[in-house]
C-alpha cells in the first residue's frame, strides 16, 4: 500500500502524495491512513487514534516538506511559511524507542511524536548536501534523494517508474 523509495523519511511522507499533477492521487485520505503510514514507517509499532487535527497538521507537514524539498532541488530559497511550519513541527518530543529482550525495537509515542520525526528528517535533509531530485516519469512526482554514483538516478523506483518508462520507450521503438 505505501512505498518507501525515496531514501529519506520526510520524502517518503511527501511521497503518500504519489500523483500531484492531472488527478491527484493521495494515499493518506483520512486519519486512519496516516495511523497506518506512520505504522508502516516504523516510527510506532501500533496504529495510534489520529484526530481531525493531527491529521490536518500531517498533511501540512507532508505539503510544506514537498514544497521546500522542491525548492530545494531546483536552487531556489524554501517559503518562509514553510520553514516555520516545519520548524515548529520538529520542537516537540520524538517516538520512544526501547530494546525487547528479544533484541527487536519497541517503538511508541503519539502520533505528534511521529510528526516531529518526519519534521526533523526534512530539516536534516534539506540542510545538507543530499542530492534531491523529482521522478523522471512524468505522471509521477515522487521526490528522492539521489545518492547514486554519478548522480545518475532517474526514477524514485526502478521498478516501479523506471521500468514502466522503459517498457514505454521499447513499445514505442517496436511500434514504428
Amino acid at each position: 500500500m505505501f512505498t518507501f523509495v525515496s531514501g529519506n523519511l520526510a520524502l517518503d511522507f511527501a511521497g503518500t502524495a504519489k500523483a500531484r499533477t492531472g488527478t491527484f492521487d493521495d494515499a493518506l485520505d483520512a486519519p486512519a491512513a496516516l495511523a497506518d503510514w506512520l505504522v508502516a514507517a516504523e516510527l510506532l509499532d501500533r496504529a495510534p487514534d489520529c484526530d481531525a487535527a493531527t491529521f490536518d497538521r500531517a498533511v501540512r507537514l507532508r505539503e510544506a516538506a514537498y514544497r521546500m524539498a522542491i525548492a530545494v532541488s531546483q536552487g531556489k530559497p524554501v517559503a518562509e511559511v514553510d520553514r516555520r511550519l516545519v520548524n515548529e513541527c520538529a520542537k516537540g518530543e520524538l517516538p520512544a524507542i526501547s530494546l525487547r529482550l528479544n533484541g527487536t525495537i519497541a517503538r511508541s509515542g503519539t502520533p505528534d511524536a511521529a510528526l516531529t520525526a518526519i519534521a526533523r528528517s526534512a530539516i536534516e535533509l534539506l540542510g545538507s548536501a543530499a542530492v534531491i531530485k523529482e521522478c523522471g516519469r512524468p505522471e509521477c512526482t515522487r521526490l528522492y534523494v539521489d545518492a547514486s554514483r554519478g548522480g545518475t538516478r532517474r526514477w524514485c523506483d526502478m521498478t516501479i517508474c523506471g521500468n514502466r518508462v522503459k517498457s514505454a520507450a521499447f513499445r514505442a521503438r517496436h511500434a514504428e
